[in-house]
C-alpha cells in the first residue's frame, strides 16, 4: 500500500473512532436519563405507599425478554440481555439498594448466581447455612435469599427443600448458573508436590474422572464449601483446591487447570426467596409443595389433574415426612402462573386429594 492509501485508512480509522465517542456520549446520556427516570419512581412509590417494593421480577423478565425479542446483533441476544441486567441493577441501586443473602463464604457459586440475577450492584452478603437465609429474610434483614435447589448431575438439595416445609416464604425467581470448576494454586503451592486436593464433595464428585486421570493416588478432602477449599490453601504450600473462578479472584489464587469439570454441560437450578407474591410476566413457572395420604395410587391420583389441564411438570422430587413414618412429600415444579385459569383448576381439584397442597411461589423463568 503506498502512502495514499496508508494516509487514507488513517483517516477512515480517525472517522470510525470519532464517530464512536459521538456514540458512547449518547449511550451515557441515555443511561442518565433512565437513572433519573428510576429516581423519579421511587419519589413516586415513597409518596404513595408506605412500605413499597422496589424490586419487580416480572417487570425485569419482561424487559429482559423485549431487549433479546428486538436484538439484531452484531451482539448476541445473552450478551445485550447482560448489559441490561447491569443497566437495570445500577438503576435499582439508586432507587432503594436490594440486600441478598447468599450460601457463603464468599466465592461460592451460590454468591455468583446471585450476581448474575440481581447485577453486580445488589448488596450481597454471605450466610453460613441455608436454614439462615431462611430466617433472614423471613425477618427481613435481608430483602431477598438465593439457595442452590438442583444440580443436572448430583440431583436435588435436599436441605433447602426442607426448609421449605416449615417456611412460609415465596419463591419469587430461578437462576441457572452452568459450572465450572478450576484447579487452583496459592503462590505458596510446590505445583509438583501437591498430596492434597481440597472441595466440597459435590465438586469433587463432579471431577473424578479429571482427577484420577491427571492426579492418581492424591488425597481428595471434603470440606464445606469450595470456596472454603480456597481459603484454606493460601497458607499451604502442599496442597491445591477445586472452586470456581470468582474464589479465584476473591482469594488471589492462581488457576492452574481451566474447567476440569467430568461434564461440561453441568448447570445448578438457584431458587430467589422473597415475602412478596409474584404477579404473571408472560412466561411463568410455579413451584408446589404437596403431602399425599399413604396410600397406594396417591401420587397418580395428584397428577392426573395436571395432564387432564394439559399442564407440563418439569420437576418432581420426593422427600420423606420428617413427621410421620413412610409418608412423603412431593415439590413439584410446572409450567405456568398460578393466576393462570388452567393452572387455579388443577391445583382446587388436587386439594381434596392431598393431606397438604402449598403454593410455594410463581415467578418468571429464567432468562439469562
Amino acid at each position: 500500500m503506498g502512502h495514499d492509501g496508508q494516509k487514507k485508512t488513517s483517516l477512515n480509522l480517525d472517522q470510525i473512532r470519532s464517530d464512536i465517542d459521538g456514540v458512547d456520549q449518547q449511550i451515557h446520556a441515555l443511561i442518565n436519563r433512565r437513572a433519573s427516570l428510576a429516581e423519579a419512581v421511587a419519589h413516586a412509590k415513597f409518596a404513595e405507599e408506605d412500605n413499597p417494593l422496589f424490586y419487580r421480577p416480572e417487570r425485569e423478565a419482561q424487559v429482559l425478554r423485549k431487549v433479546m425479542e428486538r436484538n439484531e446483533g452484531p451482539l448476541s441476544d445473552a450478551t445485550v440481555a447482560r448489559l441490561f441486567r447491569e443497566i437495570m441493577s445500577a438503576c435499582l441501586a439508586l432507587e432503594a439498594p436490594q440486600s441478598i443473602a447468599f450460601l457463603g463464604p464468599e466465592g461460592t457459586f451460590t454468591q455468583a448466581a446471585a450476581l448474575k440475577h440481581f447485577g453486580q450492584d445488589a448488596v450481597v452478603r454471605p450466610v453460613t447455612t441455608i436454614d439462615e437465609i431462611f430466617r433472614e429474610v423471613e425477618a427481613g434483614i435481608a430483602h431477598y435469599g438465593v439457595v442452590p435447589v438442583e444440580n443436572s448431575s448430583e440431583g436435588v438439595v435436599n436441605h433447602t427443600l426442607d426448609c421449605f416445609k416449615s417456611s412460609h416464604l415465596n419463591v419469587i425467581g430461578e437462576v441457572e448458573l452452568r459450572i465450572h470448576h478450576q484447579f487452583l494454586v496459592s503462590e505458596h503451592t510446590r505445583k509438583d508436590s501437591i498430596k492434597q486436593i481440597y472441595a466440597h464433595q459435590q465438586a469433587l464428585a463432579q471431577c473424578r474422572q479429571w482427577l484420577e486421570a491427571n492426579y492418581p493416588g492424591v488425597e481428595c478432602v471434603a470440606l464445606s464449601s469450595n470456596a472454603e477449599a480456597a481459603r484454606r490453601i493460601r497458607s499451604e504450600w502442599h496442597s491445591a483446591a477445586i472452586a470456581s473462578d470468582v474464589a479465584a479472584s476473591t482469594y488471589g489464587l492462581e488457576i492452574l487447570h481451566n474447567n476440569i469439570e467430568d461434564n461440561p454441560e453441568n448447570t445448578t437450578r438457584f431458587l430467589v426467596i422473597g415475602r412478596e407474591k409474584i404477579p404473571q410476566s408472560g412466561n411463568d413457572k410455579t413451584s408446589l409443595l404437596i403431602s399425599a395420604h399413604n396410600r397406594s395410587g396417591a401420587l397418580l391420583e395428584i397428577l392426573e389433574p395436571f395432564s387432564k389441564h394439559r399442564i407440563s411438570l418439569t420437576s418432581i422430587e420426593t422427600r420423606p415426612d420428617l413427621h410421620e413414618k413412610w409418608t412423603y412429600i412431593f415439590f413439584i415444579d410446572l409450567e405456568g402462573h398460578i393466576d393462570q385459569e388452567n393452572v387455579k383448576a388443577a391445583i382446587d381439584e388436587i386439594r381434596p386429594l392431598a393431606k397438604e397442597l402449598r403454593i410455594l411461589g410463581s415467578y418468571p423463568l429464567a432468562v439469562i
